[in-house]
């Protein structure tokens, strides 16, 4: 990798949608304390407010690796640090040896349930607060022993508010890289999120993305943003 240097800061987009879950989602929290009863696999939540989070670098990490997959040579996924240059660009690379660290482009942000969400799970008779609990077997093919578990789920339905910062760093490459991003878009949503996907879990859909442009000493590219947006609207998988 060659020797990178800190780009400028022409301006940023801010990106807002709204996730939707379309089965039960479960991204593993902290369970260092488990009384008899509990849960054996609870999910990821608020500190403060309890309810379900879905974390930004869970969303990250998901999207980055389904690109790099998609755009692998061979058949052998490639390491981190020898991701093709729109990935790097948009998600970043670490520093290494002589060569400096490459910053995101792209900045994630922790996604909360969204009010009207709130409101409607709140109201629900569910298993835990805004949870349910999916009771599961694995079953040892050779002697049928069971092994019983509970998964903590969110629940299918409920929805997300998804947000994203890019800095626009040259005005040649935004559409370039909104078009890398609206891949990883259309990837996640034929993909899943969180952990036991090839059992049905962590489907979503992506609805409603808008997009803003912030610059300073300049007036908003409204037009620039309508491209934006259509290209992104051409992620959004139907429900």
């Amino acid at each position: 990798m060659e020797q990178q240097t800190q780009g400028v800061l022409k301006g940023k987009i801010d990106l807002r949608a709204t996730l939707k879950l379309e089965s039960g989602l479960h991204i593993g929290g902290a369970s260092a304390f488990a009384p008899i009863g509990a849960v054996d696999s609870p999910f990821v939540r608020d500190p403060l407010t309890k309810q379900p989070i879905i974390p930004g670098s869970s969303l990250k990490g998901k999207i980055r690796t389904l690109l790099a997959k998609s755009m692998a040579s061979g058949y052998v996924l490639n390491p981190i640090d020898q991701d093709p240059e729109g990935i790097a660009r948009l998600f970043g690379a670490a520093a290494k040896g002589s060569d400096s660290g490459r910053p995101s482009r792209l900045q994630f942000f922790d996604l909360p349930l969204t009010e009207s969400s709130v409101q409607y799970l709140e109201n629900l008779e569910l298993d835990t607060y805004i949870g349910e609990i999916k009771f599961e077997n694995s079953i040892d093919r050779l002697t049928a022993t069971a092994n019983p578990r509970q998964i903590e789920r969110v629940p299918a339905g409920a929805e997300f508010s998804f947000r994203l910062v890019y800095n626009i760093e040259r005005d040649d490459e935004i559409l370039e890289d909104m078009k890398t991003l609206r891949n990883g878009l259309r990837l996640l949503q034929m993909d899943y999120l969180g952990g036991h996907g090839s059992r049905g879990y962590g489907r979503v859909s992506i609805h409603d993305i808008g997009a803003k442009h912030f610059v300073l000493d300049a007036k908003p590219d409204k037009a620039l943003m309508k491209t934006i947006e259509t290209m992104l609207q051409e992620a959004l998988c139907e429900s």
